[in-house]
């Protein structure tokens, strides 16, 4: 198999010169390899430098054929057409059409054009649009989809996808799924989608520590990392236990040495040996007590140096941790109430008549395709939206968490941003608050704005569940959608612990699943 993508021995740094990974080395062909790490660890950047839209710091970069990228941001695009790439060989098609087409217009012409389109979005939707219609009136999932339907109308021999299901509905999540199922180039996937991820041929896994290639998808590389934590775990209670034995004989040794030292005092005191023969047992018994003295250091230290070894080890594979807080929500006690709720806006129904009742700690799927006001539900709980008819009654205190964490001040550190939230606490109790979350010591220190996605989500659920009174209902907008898979994880482990209410706003089945939201609310 030729290969469309070669990298030798690359190396990635952030502008401030901080090392992201390094020594990569990798061929990719026609397959489909899965790019993951944590937040920050350098998978964008990679591909960015692949597309030539940076250098990197060390390596060479070789792409063979015609590569294409993903883009999420749709930038100055005015239209579907520009969102499709399309935009000029469009027009030019339309001036031959009209009759007003110039020589060059024929020589340039692609007239498969309108079929591949036709085909793209046939394929990956949204059907039925208006070409002409303008690009910011498509919501984020909209203008994803377009941008996969760009990909099949430009037919590249490579593409880079970075987080392809983002912002996505399920039918949107299929359409990728079914791209990337049929792709007979090569791909390279930033996600953190577990179930797109089960489709790769390999995953490579990038750390500032070690780059590690792992055969197979999501399930196999899981696999490996689960048993990776627990020769780890094992390495660490093996030092662990040589430590306790390395200090143990050197305490032993030492008292040894220790009564020898006191049974040739009191032989020395009885006047009975010479004193040549004194002083020579003297010399003797220090140079022996100094060289067990520097054994017993020499053994400690060899012991310290491997445990440290291993705590690290530990540390770099076991994922961080965080608990929210008790709230002590009973378990028939209403906490939110839609009756008959309709939401209207610019002129058109979101959804509704809407009615259900949360009672207790219940976990809470809202569900739709993008745009009919998942988002918008969300708000009208918190207050922030009013509805077009019907009632909102909520029964607990709630705390709302939207995609991008905008509670912080991005310009604060976050003990300000925490302080600001909670003025209550005081220096000391913001500090341990932060930790509780895995901001420690100088991390309180940290400005908001320099956090990756799973870092935001971490400080914003340590503003809004600090309080005294911790609240019983919490509301997350697309939590997963800017987390890598370790965090996606850590997030998982501590919703299934929260005793409050949960309703959640996303397409990742996964994560639903492991929460428990098992009711699903539907706004379509």
């Amino acid at each position: 198999m030729s290969a469309l993508l070669t990298l030798d021995r690359i190396s990635l740094a952030t502008p401030e010169g901080r090392l992201l990974f390094s020594d990569l080395t990798l061929a990719v062909g026609r397959e489909r390899v899965g790019l993951v790490g944590r937040n920050g660890s350098g998978k964008s950047t990679l591909l960015r430098a692949i597309a030539g839209e940076l250098a990197p710091a060390s390596g060479t970069i070789t792409v063979s054929g015609r590569l294409t990228t993903l883009r999420q941001d749709p930038g100055d695009a005015a239209s579907a057409l520009d969102l499709l790439g399309v935009a000029e060989a469009h027009a030019r098609l339309a001036r031959i059409e009209t009759g007003e087409g110039t020589e060059a217009d024929f020589d340039a012409a692609d007239w498969s054009l309108p079929g591949r389109i036709e085909t793209a979005l046939a394929d990956l939707g949204p059907n039925g649009i208006d070409l002409e219609r303008a690009a910011a009136s498509f919501s984020g999932g909209e203008r994803m989809r377009l941008a996969l339907a760009r990909l099949l109308i430009e037919e590249p021999d490579l593409i880079l996808l970075d987080e392809p299901t983002n912002n996505l509905d399920r039918d949107g999540r299929d359409a990728v799924a079914r791209l990337i199922g049929g792709w007979k180039g090569g791909a390279l996937i930033a996600s953190h989608d577990r179930e797109l991820l089960e489709q790769v041929d390999r995953i490579v896994a990038l750390s500032p520590v070690c780059v590690t290639v792992f055969g197979g998808g999501w399930s196999a590389f899981a696999e490996a990392q689960e048993a990776e934590r627990a020769r780890a775990e094992q390495a660490l209670e093996r030092s662990q236990a040589t430590a306790r034995t390395a200090a143990r004989s050197a305490q032993a040794a030492r008292e040894r040495q220790g009564r020898r030292d006191s049974g040739g005092r009191a032989y020395a005191a009885s006047g009975s040996a010479p004193r040549i023969v004194l002083g020579m047992a003297k010399r003797r018994a220090e140079a022996t007590a100094g060289k067990s003295e520097r054994l017993s250091t020499r053994l400690v230290e060899e012991a310290q140096e491997a445990l440290d070894e291993a705590r690290a080890d530990v540390e770099r594979v076991t994922p961080l941790t965080m608990t929210l807080p008790a709230t002590g929500l009973p378990a028939n006690r209403i906490v939110l109430r839609f009756d008959n709720v309709v939401l209207d806006r610019g002129g058109r129904r979101l959804f509704g008549p809407l009615s259900f009742t949360v009672r207790g700690p219940e976990r809470i799927a809202i569900a739709g395709p993008n745009g009919s006001g998942k988002t918008s539900l969300l708000k009208l709980v918190t207050g922030q939206l009013a509805s077009t008819g019907g009632t909102v009654e909520r029964g607990v205190d709630c705390a709302y968490l939207d995609q991008q964490v905008g509670l912080l001040d991005d310009r604060l550190s976050l003990l300000d941003n925490l302080r600001r939230r909670q003025p209550e606490l005081t220096a000391n109790q913001a500090y341990a608050a932060l930790a509780r979350y895995g901001f420690r010591n100088s991390d309180a220190l940290r400005v908001a704005g320099e956090l990756s996605g799973g870092e935001r989500l971490r400080a914003g659920l340590a503003c809004v569940m600090s309080s005294a009174a911790p609240p019983q209902l919490l509301l997350l907008d697309e939590p997963t959608n800017h987390l890598d898979l370790a965090s996606i994880e850590e997030l998982e482990r501590a919703l299934q612990a929260y005793d409050g209410a949960l309703i959640v706003v996303s397409h990742d089945t996964a994560f639903l699943a492991a929460v428990g939201a098992e009711r699903v609310i539907t706004t379509s």
